[in-house]
């Protein structure tokens, strides 16, 4: 293959999303991390409006609002969700404290669009009555699994859309990174699958479709203080057209103290009948996202390696609130449905059910 047909084949890659509406008012709960130093800044960026902020500690989001130059604050959540210049509300909540925002949300004529923080709940069963209490409401309820945003992710998706792999075989998310666990997490019965395993396993359907089966196996993470089961956690999971993949969320990754070297990574890799693709997650080392792949059919055979300056942190979120603003203006489902988000809960719920019943659990024994 040329040089000149190979440039061509990389200037179709589209690492980051088009900007199509920045029109609609946002009102954001929560000045945690995720919101403060990831979703403000995403929208400072793309020039999203922002007009009004609200936590638990009010204190605290002034000095965020300050930061951003959002000029109205509110003493509690409930008081921005009344607030009548609010379109679109952003949560970025504990989730046993999200669904009473949400319904209360869903109430509020003013508000056309709720982006929910992930996951959407503690359990299955409720993210599908709010499922069904959005759609009772007429209202737009997207629920934020941003790593489809990363940019790795979106080409690998390309690609495997454009067929350039051939059909997929097998695929692997290896993660070996430790988060800081928020400490709501403490009083809840789930922790790496329902938090961690999340992005993974929602970019797994994102990439391949629904799976048919999830097999979960558990055991504690010894720097996790608290109680816990679902520490160290790895799934594999069944596609149909027999693809396989391995999602493994090794939040121990060796000892990380004073004169430990470590090795902390999030890689990725996807084998298909004509071509590989593997690559990184910027998240862990705060580096952008990379991806190199090789294809029988598009570089004859030789590693290809597109490159980007953007992030997972922030850019990727800029993504996120686009596709939910873009629903409003266009009134169609957002990419990040409630409906499509009940399928990744179910997901979840399922390799909990494989961790407690120690076999391979089929999605079918659902009832979405």
């Amino acid at each position: 293959m040329s040089s000149t047909t190979m440039a061509a084949e990389q200037s179709e890659l589209f690492p980051d999303v088009e900007i199509r509406c920045r029109d609609y008012r946002i009102g954001c709960i929560g000045v945690g991390m995720i919101m403060a130093d990831v979703h403000l800044e995403a929208y400072r960026q793309a020039g999203f409006p922002v007009v009004a902020l609200a936590s638990r500690t009010e204190a605290k989001a002034r000095g965020v609002a300050e930061r951003y130059g959002i000029a109205t604050v509110h003493p509690t959540p409930e008081d921005l969700i009344d607030d009548e210049s609010v379109q679109i509300l952003d949560i970025a909540y504990p989730p046993d404290l999200q669904p009473a925002l949400i319904r209360r949300a869903l109430r509020a004529p003013h508000i056309r669009a709720i982006l929910a923080q992930k996951p959407l709940a503690l359990d299955l069963g409720e993210a599908i009555a709010l499922r069904d209490e959005a759609a009772a409401a007429g209202k737009i309820l997207s629920v934020n699994q941003n790593m489809r945003y990363d940019q790795s992710i979106r080409v690998l998706r390309q690609l495997l859309d454009r067929g350039d792999l051939g059909a997929p075989v097998l695929a692997t998310i290896e993660m070996r990174a430790i988060p800081h666990w928020q400490g709501f997490l403490e009083s809840y019965d789930r922790l790496t699958l329902a938090n961690m395993s999340v992005h993974h396993l929602d970019a797994l359907r994102f990439l391949f479709g629904e799976p048919t089966e999830i097999m979960t196996v558990a055991r504690e993470d010894p720097r996790t203080a608290f109680d816990h089961e679902d520490g160290i956690v790895v799934s594999t999971l069944r596609f149909p057209n027999n693809v396989l993949a391995v999602s493994m969320e090794d939040v121990w990754s060796g000892p990380r103290e004073e004169g430990f070297d470590s090795d902390i990574y999030i890689k990725w890799r996807v084998e298909g009948t004509r071509g590989v693709a593997q690559g990184t997650i910027g998240w862990p080392t705060g580096k952008p996202s990379t991806l190199t792949y090789a294809s029988a059919l598009t570089t004859g055979g030789q590693w290809v390696t597109p490159t980007w300056d953007t992030h997972w942190f922030p850019h990727a979120f800029i993504g996120v609130m686009e596709q939910v603003q873009y629903a409003v203006d266009t009134a169609t489902p957002p990419e990040l449905s409630v409906a499509d988000n009940v399928r990744t809960m179910a997901l979840i719920e399922a390799g909990y059910r494989s961790i407690a019943e120690h076999r391979p659990v089929l999605l079918s024994e659902f009832d979405l």
